[in-house]
């Protein structure tokens, strides 16, 4: 990955940290949707792995840069693997069509941002 990808990766969590934690402290709103947030990926009929390579399918979709390192991380953490990620990349892809495959390939940096880590 080069550099300038392995920045603008650094800079998405960093400002999703910072934006985090400014609105957890001060809007009732954020903290709702966090809640909502937690209620939608916490285990039920689907286990949290499987929510998260969904959201990613539809972070491409949606060509959210920002959605795709958070549910990326987040299906890694929850133990899904390099495969199962391809998996959830090639279905918002065509779920997407041509423009999707641009986004895909952000995807594709974030993946190797967290499994490639020097």
């Amino acid at each position: 990955m080069d550099s300038k990808a392995k920045e603008k990766i650094e800079k998405i969590i960093y400002d999703r940290k910072r934006a985090h934690k400014f609105f957890v402290e001060n809007s009732r709103v954020y903290k709702s949707f966090v809640e909502m947030e937690e209620r939608t990926f916490s285990k039920g009929h689907l286990d949290k792995k499987s929510k998260e390579l969904i959201a990613l399918g539809i972070s491409i979709h949606k060509n959210c840069e920002s959605c795709m390192e958070w549910h990326m991380k987040q299906a890694l953490d929850s133990g899904a693997t390099k495969e199962q990620i391809l998996e959830a990349i090639e279905v918002g892809m065509e779920m997407g069509g041509g423009p999707a495959t641009v986004s895909s390939r952000f995807a594709l940096q974030v993946l190797e941002h967290y499994t490639n880590q020097d």
